[in-house]
């Protein structure tokens, strides 16, 4: 007989697949996507995925055999392997630490060969009561006649009968053993005497951990004229491309056009996958696409447990109509789902941040990893925002894709209305109340007194960004990142939001020993502070990293504002996105100068975004909104254009900029970060594999140089930039690039060298 190959992935950063032989025993089970576990190594056990089966011998010398095939069932399939081989090659890393991030880590148990490897993943089971046999009615009355002189185990018996539906079309089916006790009022011991009688039975079965929507479903809402005349139009780029942008600013109703798509791609039997940058915007929309599509709309996040994890993986894997998911609404990670019959991909927010990878690998990008996922199943695309990314409206203008534009705002709602307070001025006639201008205490004295809502944005947690010595000017830093320690009031420690290590907070100065130590700046927990000071009255709430760590947090602290229970919420970019409040009419962002003076060249388009998505959440029913901007540069350009919401401007002259200096979309762009704890050998490896890569790609290389924070977690950082044509072949680029990093590796010394590719680093 033949000898049959099979190439594994395994859930590590291994270069390449791994070769293994085929048991006879085992080559009935062995075919690709399913689990089979072999030996790595003298006695270490992994579980990994076979991904080909062939009979060629491979040409090595010694090739152990796969020791087991642990599910005979493929747990990825067909498209997500190749999703994986395209991810690795693109974004230059290994499959296996594709699939480390992409299936849930306990369907991968691992082990030694001196011990059996466990499962971990296990089903949860509930005890459940049910009849021992079929009795007929004459035979029950039989019985409960008999327990006349028993009348906990009678009245147990009867709810029993009364929860199973017995009599009806169906037979009596099992109840959850909680539920007969708590309905009954009843006594454990009671259900024992019944069993003992031989009358109910207890046995156990499988439940799920997710919670069910069960609810009864209500039509679509009919959309407004604009809406049907938007629909349309999506529907005629989709007979000629196969991706949409939907520009739509805020409260236009793009939310509505997904859902009339994803009834007609539910009708033609096929899944959606609806992407969003934020678990705090999953809240909100479940709700409303379960109201329309129940028990079919599954949600797949982070907080999730992993045992929750694998049974939505299941449930999407199964895509049942009774049972599975056909409509999933995830952040990043839903693209690595096991779709088998994927029509509709919808990307909301397109522009966010979010949706980019940074680490560890894979570093990629969701929303392109979704575009390609699509075009593997042969499905429509269509992303959605009030501010799209550069790229994804220069490859709308440029006929690569579709564009439908919504230019009003549902129900004729105005666009709020935009007031420039100056922080300069206010400070210097000294009318600043803490970070607060006249004009934004005013906008939030009116709303509170109308009992209408107020939310405060300001993108840096914690309470002050730094402590500093007034004598000698000494800031604590991070001893193993080179960052300020952020002061976390509440938590009464120094926090570095890099590495996570705390500290005390000093008592004095580290370096004269003066005790008068001082904050400065401020982050959301300051706000929050203060804002409490100058509204006694008023109910704060504030959300952002440090208060939403807990599963279900965003959820509470959304329903508390939905609710109206919280009158003013601050938070940091996770409360600018997609959010729907009806009682919100004023919007404060308490300093803008300090998104447009990072040093990033997307800065400016990324303050504008962010300025319109937090602006888009005020005056979104009936009432015109405000928002206050505060900023000690009235005058800024970006600030120029977010008053008149001016979208295409900003995109104009972004585009002209990043033309004359050859930026995305207008190039590629590759990042490499070398990491060593020796500064010294650090400089060395970079400055040769910066000439190695100069000799090849001349003076498209920048760097190697030091970025902003130029040490985490006690490794010394240094970053090397390549800039590449569009018209390039960027697969010959990376070719030579994996070249140069596997010659460095090589060197004497670096061992202790960590090197990693970020391709479109934005």
């Amino acid at each position: 007989m033949e000898q049959s190959y099979a190439d594994i992935i395994l859930p590590l950063a291994i270069k390449g697949r791994l070769t293994y032989s085929i048991p006879s025993n085992l080559l009935s089970l062995a075919r690709p996507g399913v689990r089979a576990l072999v030996q790595l190594g003298n006695r270490k056990l992994y579980s990994g995925i076979i991904a080909r089966i062939y009979n060629n011998p491979p040409g090595l010398s010694k090739i152990r055999p796969v020791v087991d095939i642990t599910d005979p069932v493929p747990v990825v399939n067909e498209r997500q392997l190749k999703l994986w081989r395209w991810m690795s090659e693109y974004y230059m890393c290994s499959e296996g630490e594709v699939m480390k991030a992409a299936v849930p880590g306990i369907l991968f148990p691992e082990g030694n060969t001196s011990a059996p490897v466990i499962e971990k993943y296990k089903p949860r089971e509930e005890s459940f009561v049910q009849l021992t046999k079929k009795f007929n009615d004459e035979e029950l009355n039989i019985i409960l006649d008999k327990l006349k002189k028993a009348p906990g185990q009678s009245a147990l018996l009867t709810s029993y009968l009364h929860l199973s539906a017995f009599g009806t079309a169906t037979d009596a089916g099992p109840v959850r053993k909680s539920v007969l006790l708590k309905d009954a009022g009843s006594s454990a011991a009671n259900l024992t005497g019944l069993i003992k009688k031989g009358i109910l039975e207890c046995i156990s079965l499988e439940v799920g951990r997710l919670a069910d929507s069960r609810n009864v479903t209500v039509p679509l809402n009919k959309l407004s004229d604009s809406q049907s005349a938007v629909l349309d139009s999506v529907h005629k780029s989709f007979a000629e491309k196969d991706i949409v942008l939907l520009h739509g600013i805020t409260s236009s109703g793009k939310t509505e056009i997904y859902i009339h798509l994803i009834e007609e791609q539910l009708k033609s039997g096929k899944q959606i996958l609806y992407l969003l940058p934020e678990i705090a915007l999953t809240t909100q929309i479940i709700l409303r696409l379960q109201k329309h599509f129940g028990h079919l709309t599954g949600v797949y996040h982070s907080r999730f447990s992993d045992q929750e994890k694998v049974e939505i993986w299941k449930r999407v894997a199964d895509n049942n109509p009774s049972g599975g998911y056909r409509l999933i609404l995830g952040v990043r990670s839903s693209v690595f789902l096991p779709f088998s019959e994927l029509g509709l991909v919808i990307i909301d927010e397109e522009h966010d941040g979010s949706y980019k990878q940074h680490d560890p690998a894979p570093r990629y990008h969701a929303r392109d990893t979704a575009i390609m996922l699509a075009g593997f199943h042969g499905a429509k695309t269509i992303m959605g925002s009030a501010s799209p990314s550069v790229e994804s409206y220069y490859n709308a203008l440029s006929g690569k894709y579709g564009l439908a534009e919504l230019k009003e705002r549902f129900g004729a709602v105005k666009l709020p209305s935009i007031v420039l307070a100056n922080t300069r001025e206010a400070y210097r006639k000294k009318l600043m109340v803490s970070h607060f201008t006249p004009e934004l205490l005013n906008a939030i004295d009116e709303a509170l007194e109308k009992e209408e809502q107020v939310i405060l944005f300001r993108n840096r947690r914690g309470f002050s960004p730094y402590i500093e010595c007034p004598e000698c000017g000494w800031i604590l830093v991070c001893n193993q990142c080179a960052v300020n320690m952020t002061y976390h009031k509440s938590a009464r420690s120094m926090v570095c939001h890099y590495c996570g290590n705390s500290t005390a907070v000093p008592s004095k100065c580290g370096n004269c020993g003066s005790p008068g130590l001082a904050t400065r700046g401020f982050g959301t927990e300051k706000v929050e502070d203060e804002i409490k000071i100058v509204f006694p009255a008023a109910r704060v709430a504030r959300m952002d990293q440090d208060t939403t760590k807990g599963k279900n947090s965003f959820k509470s602290i959304i329903r508390a504002f939905e609710e109206r229970r919280t009158d003013i919420l601050i938070g940091t970019q996770m409360i600018s996105k997609g959010l729907d409040f009806e009682n919100l009419t004023v919007v404060g962002i308490l300093n803008a100068d300090n998104l447009l003076n990072f040093p990033d060249f997307r800065a400016h388009e990324r303050s504008f975004q962010l300025m319109e998505q937090v602006s888009g959440r005020a005056g979104r029913r009936q009432k015109q909104g405000k928002v206050i901007i505060q900023t000690s540069d009235p005058q800024n350009k970006i600030i120029r254009l977010m008053l008149r919401h001016d979208y295409y401007g900003m995109y104009k002259i972004q585009a002209e900029e990043r033309e004359a200096f050859n930026y995305p979309p207008f190039c590629r762009m590759i990042r490499i970060n070398l990491k060593h704890k020796d500064r010294a050998m650090l400089n060395n490896f970079a400055g040769n594999l910066g000439d190695d890569l100069k000799q090849l790609f001349g003076n498209r290389v920048l760097g190697p140089e030091y970025p902003v924070i130029s040490q985490v977690q006690l490794y010394y950082i240094k970053t090397i930039l390549l800039k590449i044509e569009k018209h390039r072949p960027l697969s010959r680029a990376k070719d030579m690039i994996r070249e140069s990093i596997e010659r460095i590796e090589k060197l004497k010394g670096s061992g202790g060298l960590k090197i990693s590719v970020d391709v479109d680093p934005y």
